[in-house]
């Protein structure tokens, strides 16, 4: 390790790691059964709709999940519109505003307005008693998030939205494999929608689905993923193209092969994290809770500014000089995106809690690309950044 940070801004020494690591760096699994399954797509001439690794990929889930239906996709953004519109959502949805755009993009798209809710600062997701004053009489619907793998507090959610007639729906894009009060995600509320991008820890490649109870539900999504088509010739809804193809379901099955392997991987790799940084002032790891499965998918920094004299924006930047390519998720929240900065600029005065977490998250590299050795070099360097953080204060950026 360098004498301190300050040496590599001032002298132009070369960062610390050769190549970026970078959060959310794709998990393989094994590349010799994706071949083989590859290979057999490949030699039935079987791409697309609908193929055996398609089927095999859903009843996989489905079982895994404890649901009764599950409908894979292209992507966990096109999941998450065809199950708004299959739900028939309209109107004004309430959604927490920490979170990736593409939640309230699917609002929006569709001419839903996404009535942005505050956290729970303890949790991350959507703040309960914070819902009721925000339902007026065009409110159809609330969309929790299960934000970093930790999962909403899906009781009160059912409850509130049982109180009002309103559809439920999850994304849960981050939470495959965890569970709340020991119980799967994926069966929660009316629907719940997964992501398989190539940077969550199971990938299709890309790739989404929708789980629900609900067989007339799961039947609409269906007909909605696939033109509308009922049949060979005939088309009996509005629907568009959301299948997934074979070769991101034959990744997908694979992914799921390694999924303990992943997981404990990445829980070796929290472990190491938390004791790394353990002693670093003003810096605190988001802890997973120990009364629940978890994918242990995300290491995610809280940053105390008064008391580590460093700003986060600051830390983040040395970080990158030394290629370790932390990010500010999820930075500055979709209320100060557009369009919903143009079209709700007073919303920010009710997310004190997502406003204050927005200024103060890191989120770090992990998955099975990251060895305990690459963790302890990360944690050093941030040691020393704080340490020298008197110094580092009047340093310009890149």
């Amino acid at each position: 390790m360098r004498k301190s940070v300050q040496d590599l801004a001032i002298a132009g020494a070369q960062p610390t790691f050769q190549s970026p690591l970078h959060v959310g760096r794709p998990n393989i699994g094994n590349r010799e059964r994706l071949m083989e399954r590859i290979n057999d797509m490949l030699d039935r001439r079987w791409l697309s709709n609908a193929g055996v690794y398609v089927n095999e990929l859903e009843q996989r889930l489905a079982d895994m999940l404890g649901v009764e239906q599950c409908i894979v996709m292209c992507n966990g953004t096109v999941a998450l519109e065809i199950a708004i519109r299959a739900l028939g959502l309209q109107g004004e949805v309430i959604v927490p505003s920490l979170t990736f755009i593409a939640t309230a993009h699917a609002l929006q798209w569709q001419q839903i307005k996404p009535v942005f809710c505050d956290i729970d600062p303890a949790s991350c997701t959507i703040e309960t008693s914070r819902i009721e004053e925000l339902i007026t009489p065009l409110t159809t619907g609330i969309i929790g998030v299960h934000l970093w793998g930790r999962p909403c507090d899906t009781d009160k959610l059912q409850k509130i939205a049982e109180d009002h007639g309103l559809s439920l729906l999850y994304d849960a894009a981050h939470a495959l494999g965890i569970t709340s009060g020991g119980k799967m995600i994926g069966s929660f509320g009316d629907a719940e929608v997964f992501s398989f991008h190539a940077t969550k820890f199971i990938n299709s490649f890309e790739g989404g689905a929708v789980t629900t109870n609900n067989a007339e539900l799961a039947d609409r999504i269906r007909l909605m993923k696939n033109f509308g088509f009922s049949g060979n010739d005939n088309v009996v809804y509005i629907g568009t193209n959301g299948k997934m193809p074979e070769v991101s379901a034959a990744m997908g099955l694979t992914s799921l092969e390694s999924m303990d392997e992943f997981i404990a991987i990445n829980h070796r790799n929290y472990l190491a994290y938390r004791d790394g940084l353990a002693d670093i002032p003003g810096i605190s790891l988001l802890p997973y809770s120990e009364k629940e499965r978890t994918n242990y998918q995300y290491i995610v920094l809280i940053l105390s500014e008064e008391i580590a004299g460093i700003g986060r924006d600051r830390l983040i930047d040395i970080l990158q000089k030394e290629n370790v390519m932390a990010r500010r998720y999820f930075y500055p929240g979709c209320h100060r995106m557009e369009p919903y900065r143009s079209l709700q600029p007073q919303a920010g005065l009710v997310l004190p809690e997502t406003e204050k977490l927005v200024r103060q998250t890191i989120v770090l590299p992990t998955g099975t690309d990251i060895s305990l050795k690459t963790i302890s070099e990360i944690t050093d360097i941030l040691r020393c950044a704080v340490a020298h953080s008197n110094e580092l204060i009047e340093l310009p950026c890149a």
